[in-house]
Formats: C-alpha cells, structure tokens, sequence
C-alpha cells in the first residue's frame, strides 16, 4: 500500500518475525513477504469482514490483534469502529495514526468525532504516535504514545552523484533545491510554499522545487480533488517549469532527491508532530528542515537547532527561513537533526509496541 500506515505496517511486522514471533497480516492489499503470513482477501470493510477478521484470528490462535488505523484506509466505512465488539476473547490494540474525524455521510455532524473515540474506549489498548493525540486518550486504560519511525531509510544509489541527481531535479549548482516529500494533501499546507516559492522567485532568488513521491495515495479519496487545486495554483503562478514530480519512486531514489536537495519544506496545516512520516524520514537523511510549529509543546523539536519552525500559513516567515538556507546557514540545523533520528529508532518502537501487547494479555 502506498503511504505511510501500510508502510509502517510492513515495518512492525517484519520487525517482530524477526524476533521470533508469529506475524499474520489481514488485508486487502496484496504483498509477499517472507516473514509475515499475508491474508489478502478483504475486497470491503463491512460487517462481514468484521466476521471474517474474527475468525482469521481464531483460525490461527492469535493472542493478539493490532489494527493500524487511520480514518482513510478502510474506505471511509464506520464498521471498523465496530471491531473491538466482535473480536471476542481476543485482545484488540487499535495503533491511531491519527484521530481525525472520517467523513460517515452527509450531515453526519457529532457523530463522526463519537465513532473515532468509540474505537478508543472499546479496544483493549490504544497507541497513538503523537502528544496531540495522547492528551485526548491518555485519560483510557492501557494508552501508548509510541512515534512513527521513517519508513524510508538512508540508502543511497550506488555511484552516488549528487550533481547528476541534482540535474534529475532540474537544479543546477547555482538554484537553490528545496524538497517535499509525501502525497499532496489538504493538511501538508503544500500552497504555503507553492507562494513563497513564486514571491522569493520574483527576488531574483533560483528556487527550484522537487516533489518527491505519488500524488495522491490510495487512502484518501480527497487528494485528487486538491491536487487538481494545486495543479491550478502552479499555473497561476507560473512555477511549472520550476518544479520537478518524480512521482512514485523506491527508498533509493528518495533518499537520492533528500541528498540532493538544499532543504526540506514540509509546511503542515497543522504543525509538525510525530505522526509525520515524511518528517520523520527528512530527520533519519539528517536534512535541513523547515516545518510549522507543532500544536503543543514538543520538547525534542527545537527551533534553530535540528529544525526552523514557523506558524502554519506564515509566507513571511517561511520566506524567512528559506533565505538562511539560501546563505548557507543550515549546517547546525542538519547535524541536530541527525542527532535527533535516535528518537525515533525502529527497535525501540518495536520494544514498545510488545509492551502493548504483553499488557493487554494480562
């Protein structure tokens, strides 16, 4: 599955295999993998598949189950919040990617934040990967906050050419690359740079754009809709032959455009936080980040040490802060965010999330 649950997904599950344990993956996305048992027959999330998940878990005596969750990823049904009920004997972990509201049906009005926090209550154990989200769970039994780790790791081609990927990129020696990372979304903020781009372009300053990875993602079905938007705004503003789509592309190829790049931008709607795979994956290549200002305090986010922070929706601070990479005062914030990767080890998540599963079987 393209993006970050299904990504996150593989990773915990080859990770536990790889400590001895039994994986069983239940899906509707089709994947060999030598190291999990893969069920790939889900065709709808409905009341039925519910039933088929339960029995599943029967058939192979699992004395656990973990639901990666988020409100997109189920085709937008309200069953799945009904699964803890069916699943019986059987301890459920619900791991929240995030707790957004999912669209039910129109005018759905209160009922769709209550069918989220149902799916709290109701599990034997809650994980979510971000301090917003904890607050608002912290109060049930058996809650986690445990971080997302990058699912791209830093694996450079071999032969390794800055230059050459810079020129794959559009850029030469001279521009100033600044990357985005992830599928267009209405959360990323991605027309805050689009803006700043064209304003510090009229500056005389060669900015050039690298959008790396798929458009849209198989999750949500709003992304075609903003990014036709964006295409739109591009055009406004005369930026199409400043940027570069690679498209969907493998973790060498990634980390190839990271290391090309000047910067990352990642200006989200709604602040950084540790739910961000994209920048988790930009603090793993030790890049230098410029990002929004989280919603709550995050104390190992640091302004002016591992990233540069603005308010979401800030152009005059973001241009700002693009300037300074523009004169080259960027190395410290690389060499904080390299330090700050081991935060978000992938052994010590996977240690967590076997404490979760440990406490619900008690």
């Amino acid at each position: 599955m393209q993006g970050g649950v299904g990504a996150y997904s593989q990773i915990i599950a080859q990770a536990l295999a790889e400590r001895g344990h039994d994986v069983f993956v239940f899906s509707d996305a089709q994947a060999q993998d030598a190291h999990v048992h893969m069920t790939a027959t889900a065709t709808h999330w409905n009341i039925l598949t519910l039933r088929r998940i339960r029995q599943w878990a029967q058939a192979h005596r699992l004395d656990v189950v973990n639901l990666q969750f988020e409100t997109a990823a189920y085709g937008m049904s309200p069953f799945i919040h009904f699964l803890p009920e069916v699943m019986g004997k059987i301890p459920l972990v619900t791991s929240f990617h995030d707790l957004l509201v999912p669209y039910l049906f129109p005018k759905a009005g209160p009922i769709r934040p209550w069918i989220v926090m149902r799916l709290a209550r109701a599990s034997d154990g809650v994980i979510v990967t971000n301090h917003a989200d904890y607050a608002k769970v912290k109060h049930l039994q058996n809650t986690a906050l445990i971080p997302i780790g990058s699912n791209v790791q830093p694996q450079l081609p071999a032969d390794y050419d800055r230059a050459a990927w810079r020129d794959r990129a559009g850029a030469t020696s001279d521009d100033l690359l600044l990357a985005h990372f992830g599928f267009i979304n209405h959360s990323k903020g991605l027309e805050t740079l689009l803006r700043a781009a064209s304003l510090l372009r009229a500056e005389n300053i060669p900015i050039k754009l690298v959008m790396i990875g798929g458009r849209t993602g198989a999750s949500d079905p709003t992304n075609a809709a903003y990014a036709d938007e964006i295409d739109t705004l591009i055009h406004k503003l005369n930026l199409q032959a400043h940027l570069c789509w690679t498209g969907f592309v493998d973790d060498a190829e990634v980390s190839g455009y990271l290391a090309a790049a000047d910067g990352v931008v990642l200006p989200f709607r709604d602040g950084a936080s540790y739910r961000r795979g994209s920048l988790m994956a930009a603090i793993r290549h030790g890049c230098a980040i410029i990002t929004t200002q989280p919603q709550v305090d995050i104390p190992t986010f640091k302004h002016g040490e591992n990233m540069l922070l603005f308010p979401p929706g800030d152009l005059d601070r973001l241009q700002q802060h693009i300037r300074e990479l523009q004169t080259g005062q960027h190395s410290h914030i690389q060499a904080g965010a390299d330090a700050l990767a081991a935060h978000f080890d992938w052994s010590t998540i996977t240690d967590a999330c076997l404490a979760m599963y440990e406490q619900v079987r008690m």
